[in-house]
């Protein structure tokens, strides 16, 4: 089946439930309601075989409503075809999305993630806690409306973190003449006036 064949299925299938078709540079992609989401799924890996879920991720439309979209990377091994599947939701309604665990189990970490990283919940999931982050952080790194430089939490016997200065802060590569790697942020020494926090070290040469 070709990627002509797949929308022409799906259009017939799914008609005025697919909300929106994007075609560009031979990709193929469609925006769904979140509520026909796992049937839309169901019927990308079932009827039309796509069978390798090659990622799950998600995007802060910060200001815009709904919020948050979700983006699926679907992939058909036997007939060499990629299709792309989205939907949105509301912050309002951070738990509409449906897990799709048990479609394709590769979503078990790409669904954590999202969750780490954007505090989207999917329903269903079997194991959803933090996979980059402790559980207990309070704040979800990948939106837009958390600084770039971090956010100061706090939390005793488990971790903490300390913003992070943005010019000439330990994440930015400086201005120089100097070659890339002699720029670049793990090249430089720890500020000396940097103090350690109890039972932390402070490494004074370079990374």
């Amino acid at each position: 089946m070709d990627l002509s064949a797949v929308g022409q299925s799906l259009e017939s299938k799914f008609g005025a439930d697919l909300l929106k078709k994007t075609e560009f540079r031979g990709e193929l992609s469609y925006t769904v309601p979140v509520a026909r989401l796992k049937e839309v799924a169901a019927f990308c890996k079932d009827t039309l075989g796509f069978d390798f879920l090659t990622d799950a991720s998600s995007v802060d439309n910060f200001g815009d409503e709904p919020r948050f979209e979700l983006v699926y990377e679907l992939y058909s091994m036997k007939d060499n075809v990629h299709l792309r599947v989205k939907t949105a939701i509301s912050e309002d309604d951070i738990e509409a999305a449906p897990t799709l665990c048990d479609l394709w189990p590769t979503a078990e970490w790409h669904e954590r993630e999202m969750y780490d990283m954007m505090g989207i919940r999917f329903a269903g999931h079997p194991d959803l806690r933090r996979i980059l982050m402790w559980e207990g952080y309070p704040f979800f790194p990948l939106r837009k409306d958390f600084p770039l430089e971090g956010k100061a939490s706090e939390m005793p016997d488990v971790a903490f973190t300390d913003a992070a200065p943005l010019e000439g802060g330990p994440f930015v590569t400086m201005p120089s003449t100097a070659t890339i790697k002699d720029r670049e942020p793990r090249a430089r020494h720890a500020a000396p006036e940097r103090e350690a926090r109890p039972g932390y070290e402070v490494d004074s040469e370079p990374v």
